[in-house]
Parts: C-alpha cells; sequence; structure tokens
C-alpha cells in the first residue's frame, strides 16, 4: 500500500512550519535591514548578485552584503552559525535540513527560487573516446545515448578489472548528485556499484579533471564550458535533457530569523523578484555577464559567461557547439516559486538512492522546506501558478519531460520509487561524503 496518498496535505503550503507574513499596515518595526548573504561563485547566483549590483535590494531599503565561499558545507555552516542572514543554496538543502540529514542540519527554509537551468555532465576526453569506441556516436549522440555508451565502457572497464570511474558532485545533498545519478541510472549504470562517486567544489572541477583526479563531473556554469575550453572534458548531457524544470538553487534562511522580520523577509522576495525580471530580457544579459565576471563574483572570463547565459556551449575540444534555448531561466514560467512538488520530488530522490527512508514525517518535513506562503504573503496572488494550490505533476507536459519518461505524482511518492531498476546500495548510500 502507497505510504503516501493525499496530494491536498501539502496544499497552499499548509504543512510549512511558521506563520505567513503579517497583512500590510500590521507590520512591525525591523530596524536597520543589512542582510549577509553568501554565495558560491555560480551563474545561478546571478539574481542575488544583480539584486545587490543593479539597485533591485536598495529600492526596497535593504542594503545586501554578498560574500563569496568556497564550498556548499561552508555556505550551511555559516547559516546556521549566524554569520549568514541568507545563502544561495542547493535546492535540496533544506529539504536535507529539515530532514535532519548530513552535518549540522539546522532547521533551513526557502521561500524563493532563483531559477532553473544552469547544470551539465562533463566528462574527460579520454572517456569519451572509449565511448566513442563502445558506442559508435559518431560526435553527435543524444544524451540517453551517451549515458548508454559509458555504461558500455564501465562494463568493459570492469571485465579488464580496472578500477571504477571517478565522477565528481558539488555536495551529497545536491541536484548535482540527484541529476548525475539520474543520467547514470537512466544508462543502465549503477551509481553505488559501478562507479565513483566523490565531492568536488565547483571552482575545481575542471582542475580535478585536468588533473586525472576525477573521469567527470556534474556541476553549474560556468565551470562545464571551462573545462571543454581547456580542452580537457566533453559536455554530454545539460540539466534540460535530464529534467528542464529541475529545481536548481534557492534562497535559504533560518525559519526564526524570517519570523523575527517578516517585513524584511517580503522586500528581500519583492527585489528578488524584479531582480529575476531583469536578469530574464535578453537585452540585459551582457550587464550582467560582466558583473557576474569579476572576481569578487565568479572571477570567470566574461565571453564565456556571456554564451552560457545564452545557452551556446562550445562542448569539446574540437570547438564543436551546441545551443540549449532556455539554459537559463531566472523568472519565466513561475521559475521562482517554491513549488512543494518540488521539494517532494528531491525527498523521494534521497529515498531511492538510500539517504533517507519514506515516513509520512518525512513527507511533512520535507514539504515544510519551501515556503510558498511568504512567497505569496509578498508578491500577491497573480504571482503564483495556476496549480498553487495543489500536487502538480512533474514531467508531465511537453518540453518539460524526464530523460527517461516516467512521471511523478508527489502523492504517489512510494509507487515512482518503485518503479525504477535501479536504487541505492542497500539502502544507505555510502560514496559520497558529507563534508
Amino acid at each position: 500500500m502507497n505510504v503516501l496518498t493525499k496530494k491536498s496535505e501539502f496544499r497552499g503550503g499548509k504543512l510549512s512550519t511558521g506563520s505567513a507574513l503579517p497583512a500590510p499596515g500590521r507590520i512591525r518595526h525591523e530596524g536597520q535591514r543589512t542582510i549577509r548573504a553568501g554565495f558560491i561563485p555560480l551563474v545561478d547566483a546571478a539574481v542575488l548578485i544583480a539584486a545587490a549590483e543593479f539597485g533591485f535590494a536598495q529600492r526596497e531599503g535593504i542594503t545586501l552584503e554578498l560574500v563569496k565561499d568556497v564550498s556548499w558545507a561552508n555556505v550551511r555552516d555559516r547559516l546556521a552559525f549566524r554569520q549568514f542572514d541568507i545563502a544561495h543554496m542547493l535546492s535540496p538543502m533544506p529539504v536535507a535540513a529539515r530532514l535532519g540529514l548530513g552535518s549540522n542540519p539546522s532547521p533551513t527554509i526557502a521561500p524563493f527560487s532563483l531559477g532553473r537551468g544552469g547544470n551539465a555532465i562533463t566528462l574527460s576526453t579520454r572517456i569519451y573516446g572509449l565511448m566513442e569506441e563502445e558506442g559508435r556516436l559518431g560526435g553527435a549522440a543524444d544524451p540517453l545515448r551517451n549515458a548508454r555508451a559509458l555504461e558500455a565502457v564501465v562494463r568493459s572497464a570492469a571485465a579488464a578489472g580496472k578500477p571504477p570511474l571517478t565522477l565528481g558532485v558539488t555536495y551529497p545533498f545536491s541536484s548535482h548528485n540527484y541529476e548525475l545519478r539520474y543520467w547514470l541510472a537512466a544508462g543502465g549504470i549503477d551509481p553505488d556499484r559501478d562507479v565513483k562517486l566523490v565531492v568536488v567544489p565547483p571552482p575545481m572541477t575542471s582542475d580535478a579533471l585536468s588533473a586525472g583526479a576525477i573521469d567527470g563531473f556534474c556541476v553549474g556554469a560556468p565551470w562545464n564550458m571551462i573545462a571543454s575550453e581547456r580542452g580537457v572534458g566533453r559536455i554530454v548531457a545539460t540539466k534540460q535533457d535530464i529534467w528542464p524544470s529541475a529545481p536548481e538553487k534557492v534562497i535559504g534562511m533560518r525559519p526564526e530569523w524570517a519570523e523575527a522580520k517578516p517585513d524584511t523577509v517580503s522586500r528581500l522576495i519583492v527585489a528578488l523578484d524584479r531582480a529575476a525580471r531583469w536578469s530574464d530580457v535578453p537585452e540585459n544579459r551582457a550587464r550582467l555577464a560582466e558583473v557576474l565576471a569579476e572576481d569578487r563574483h565568479l572571477g570567470a572570463p566574461v565571453d564565456i559567461i556571456r554564451r552560457v547565459l545564452a545557452g551556446e556551449f562550445t562542448i569539446d575540444p574540437e570547438g564543436n557547439r551546441r545551443v540549449v534555448e532556455n539554459y537559463f531561466v531566472f523568472h519565466a514560467g513561475f521559475a521562482n516559486f517554491p513549488r512543494p512538488s518540488q521539494a517532494l520530488w528531491i525527498y523521494s530522490q534521497m529515498v531511492r538512492w538510500g539517504q533517507t527512508t519514506l515516513s509520512r514525517e518525512g513527507f511533512e518535513a520535507s514539504v515544510s522546506a519551501y515556503r510558498p506562503d511568504l512567497y505569496r504573503g509578498a508578491l500577491g496572488k497573480d504571482a503564483l501558478p495556476a496549480d498553487a494550490d495543489s500536487g502538480s505533476l512533474e514531467g508531465a507536459t511537453d518540453g518539460d519531460r524526464f530523460i527517461d519518461g516516467h512521471v511523478f505524482d508527489p502523492g504517489r511518492i512510494e509507487d515512482y520509487i518503485k518503479s525504477f531498476t535501479v536504487f541505492g546500495k542497500d539502502g544507505v548510500q555510502t560514496p559520497v561524503d558529507d563534508v
């Protein structure tokens, strides 16, 4: 029997912890609104950076103090220890925190998504050469065929007694981990038995690939293109290939901070919403790329950032190119709405790969991590998608399909997980250590 059956149990974010923002006119004075925000040097921090650099936060009476960090574990800990007020976070991090997973799982909520897209999977040129031999790819294979060609390489290496491939992800509870696993499994590779997964901070992935410390990685922009431009990697799949609507980064904050500063939270969401709208306008992308390229932000070549924002990829050292439409979506299609159904998809992946177990308590904790009530309180009902108050299916519409054709029904998580043939090793995920 299915453990979880009622979609209505997360309708309208009712399982969320804390209270919604007070109505206008009843907000208490909160004093100076300086917000210290941690971020990792990735293009998907663009909305947060744009809010600080192009005046959107200032117009709401907020001073955004940006602090560049080096790893997701650092961001997690500095938010928990109150060195940050808010943080650029991986979309699964608040869910993991609510479930009590990982090191220092301090309560965290996400009232705002920073958009969709930006990830890709890159393999070393050596491994891709073997894939071409095994899979007869001809240089123009689709992402699923790439995964199946890699499966042939993995099987050949195992038969020859060679050690498994080492692939990098940025954090155990990350979209990168789950997307890489999903892609591998779709190609017939068991991520827990057939390869070795390790944690590599985003800015170090290209160097690690070049040094031979890893054979591939899944990471956010611009680091995939930097690896291909350096001639050390081949991009074999993007986030859009795996699931276009997959949640990527969010704004994370401590629930008690949000409850103590409801007006500040509301103003912040308004500022981020305006920054997201601005960042989505093609005519603004050149200015955005210049700011992102600065050393205090990403410290990456501005030309690469411009092309990444446009979805124009150099996928290999030979200069072959691919254009991915809507590779970055910062606002369109309600990209900033924190969907409870997406929090539950993240939970399903944690269960599938043995990071946690399926339970009513886990269901409710996962939903409570995303706070559509705070988003609604700041922007009003007109800013919400039509299905905001229901448990929408994920991957069920054209243009938003999963790579393997599965559809996620948040009311039938157990059936969804059982529909796969590849699961975590003995119910416990062991290859990726939390750091």
